[in-house]
């Protein structure tokens, strides 16, 4: 959203609301939004820490509402604001097709090595690995929410087998017959592929760990796009290095931006993101104007 704020500029000239933008790379700490909030009336939240004690702060000074960027609410602490008195909602379903893109594309880029050949070939080497065919893979789909269901639909249309993993999950008619649904870790040894979309929830913490990537098929893929806390990293990491898990395609982390001396770094069957899923032209669009037109209700302008 900050790197298109331009576009958006004369939504808040219109309405006379001064637009304080600070100057981050990911997140700001918890110190540095302590300070900023009781400054400003409302705030759109990123990823950054909206802790209680972020919310006490601004709640001292002139924070009235705020609202949540994205879907993704792990990071927010919802019954603090409920306690203070601080109207709050998220942008949930916004990015649904974004997020499931991604995910294929690092599907087809572990299956075929595309980003390894890319490397080798612009050191001047001219390798041929060989890669996987998908018709016919099995894929262990974790979360069957907005993303989840867009993943699951582009995996179909590659003629995949998906397994899938979501006590809440609603089923329609339709995904009776394309899908079989599963208890989690049931079947999880038969897929080449296990893909993470599901939230981070106290449920979720390091859902994929030591225990449950011992339950996986040998050389199997890896991809999250969901969270970092869904995975222990560790594990992940451990599970690479034994040639359980062949390859994996991340686009989050446990700790962001990736720290310069992650045991990650030495993989380079892999495939690493920014925590860069949802990040589209339309999709920021869509939902940065959803988020607007939240935060104005909530502040009566």
């Amino acid at each position: 959203m900050l790197k298109r704020i331009d576009e958006f500029r004369h939504l808040f000239a219109e309405k006379h609301i001064e637009l304080v933008i600070p100057d981050i790379v990911q997140t700001l700490s918890e110190e540095e939004l302590i300070d900023i909030l009781p400054q400003v009336d409302g705030w759109i939240i990123g990823d950054d820490p909206a802790t209680e004690r972020v919310f006490i702060a601004g709640k001292n000074g002139n924070l009235k509402a705020a609202v949540k960027w994205g879907v993704g609410t792990d990071n927010v602490d919802f019954a603090a604001c409920k306690k203070l008195g601080i109207p709050i909602i998220n942008t949930p379903n916004m990015f649904g097709s974004e997020v499931a893109t991604i995910a294929m594309a690092y599907v087809l880029g572990l299956a075929r090595q595309t980003y390894y050949i890319d490397r080798e070939v612009r050191k001047g080497n001219w390798v041929k690995p060989a890669g996987r065919s998908l018709a016919g893979l099995t894929v262990s789909l974790i979360g069957f929410g907005d993303i989840g269901k867009a993943t699951a639909k582009y995996l179909k249309a590659f003629d995949m087998q998906v397994n899938i993993y979501d006590p809440f999950a609603t089923k329609t008619e339709s995904d009776l017959a394309d899908y079989e649904f599963c208890s989690f870790p049931d079947k999880l040894q038969d897929a080449d592929f296990v893909i993470v979309t599901c939230a981070l929830t106290p449920q979720t913490k390091h859902l994929i760990n030591k225990d449950t990537i011992a339950l996986m098929k040998d050389g199997v893929y890896f991809i999250n796009v969901s969270r970092g806390g869904v995975m222990d990293e560790d594990a992940v990491i451990d599970a690479l290095q034994s040639g359980k898990i062949l390859a994996a395609g991340l686009d989050v982390f446990e700790v962001e931006p990736l720290p310069a001396e992650s045991r990650l770094r030495q993989f380079d069957q892999c495939i690493f993101g920014t925590h860069n899923g949802s990040n589209t032209i339309e999709g920021v669009r869509r939902a940065t104007y959803r988020a607007l037109e939240h935060l104005f209700e909530f502040l009566n302008i």
